[in-house]
C-alpha cells in the first residue's frame, strides 16, 4: 500500500511556502532547503540529514517510494503532475523535491585543522557558486564563508550545481566583510585574493599552510571591504584576460590540494 499523502491544490500552504522559498532562493520558514531532483534527494539521505518531507509528482510516485524505502520520519506527499510543474524551479523537472534541514556550521568547523577556506565575496552567479562548493569538497577545503551580497547557497541552481556538496561542506552565509577579516586575522591564516593579473603567480604561492582564498564577484572582482585583506594571487593564462569565477576557484583549490598532497 502506498505511504503517500495526496495534495490536490497548488494553494496548499506547504506548497505555497515551497514556491516562495524557490522563488527567493532561501530556506523555508521552518529552516528547510528545497532540494529538487532524484540525485539531491539521494545525496541528502546519504548525508544523514533530516528530510521530513518529500514531494513527488504522481507520475514518479513509485520510484520515489522505492528510494525513500521504509525510512522513518519522512513524509511523502504526492501531487498531480500539473500541480508539481507550478511549484518546480526547473524547466525539465524530474518530479521530486525534498525538504532538507541543513547542518548548522560555525567558525570552528570552517577553520578546523590545516584550514583551507574559500571566501565568496559578492559572487552572483548561482552556477558559479555551486561549482565552487563542489570543488571545495573535491579538493579538501575545510569550509566556505559567504559574504553579504553573494547569492544564497540555497538558490535552486546553486544547490543543483553543488551536486549535493552543500549538504556536507561547512558553509556560513550572510557575513560582514569586517567580521570575516577579523576571523581570518584571529586564526592567523594566509589570505590570498584572486585577481586577473598582478600580485603573486599561483605557482609561486605556498598553499600548504593554513590559508584562505577570496573569490570576488564576476563583474567587480574583490569588494572594497575585502580589498587589501591579503596577497593578490593570479592564475597565469594564455590568450584570455580572466577566467570564470567557478573555474578560477577550481584551479586554485586543485593547486592547494596538489601542494598539500606532495608536501
Amino acid at each position: 500500500m502506498s505511504r503517500a499523502i495526496v495534495i490536490t491544490s497548488a494553494r496548499n500552504p506547504l506548497l505555497k511556502e515551497v514556491r516562495r522559498a524557490l522563488a527567493k532562493g532561501t530556506l523555508t520558514e521552518d529552516g528547510l532547503c528545497v532540494a529538487e531532483t532524484f540525485h539531491l534527494l539521494e545525496e541528502a539521505l546519504k548525508s544523514g540529514l533530516e528530510t521530513p518531507v518529500v514531494i513527488a509528482a504522481e507520475s514518479v510516485r513509485e520510484p520515489v517510494e522505492r528510494q525513500i524505502g521504509s525510512l522513518q520520519g519522512v513524509r511523502l506527499l504526492t501531487v498531480a503532475d500539473a500541480v508539481y510543474q507550478e511549484i518546480s524551479a526547473t524547466e525539465a523537472a524530474q518530479g521530486v523535491m525534498a525538504l532538507v534541514r541543513p547542518q548548522r556550521w560555525s567558525f570552528e568547523h570552517v577553520f578546523r585543522g590545516r584550514s583551507l577556506v574559500v571566501v565568496l565575496d559578492g559572487v552572483q552567479d548561482p552556477g558559479n557558486a555551486g561549482t565552487m562548493v563542489r570543488a571545495s569538497e573535491a579538493f579538501g577545503a575545510t569550509g566556505m564563508l559567504w559574504l553579504k551580497g553573494t547569492v544564497s547557497p540555497w538558490n535552486a541552481k546553486a544547490l543543483r550545481a553543488s551536486a549535493g556538496s552543500l549538504f556536507r561542506v561547512p558553509v556560513m552565509e550572510g557575513l560582514d566583510a569586517g567580521m570575516v577579516r577579523a576571523a581570518l586575522k584571529q586564526r592567523r591564516v594566509d589570505v590570498y585574493t584572486a585577481v586577473p593579473r598582478g600580485g603573486v603567480a599561483l605557482h609561486e604561492a605556498d598553499l600548504t599552510r593554513r590559508c584562505a582564498l577570496v573569490i570576488g564577484s564576476e563583474g567587480r572582482g574583490i569588494s572594497h571591504g575585502m580589498n587589501g585583506a591579503g596577497v593578490d594571487l593570479h592564475i597565469a593564462t594564455s590568450g584570455v584576460e580572466s577566467l570564470n569565477a567557478g573555474l578560477a576557484a577550481g584551479i586554485l583549490l586543485y593547486e592547494a590540494w596538489r601542494q598539500r598532497a606532495t608536501a
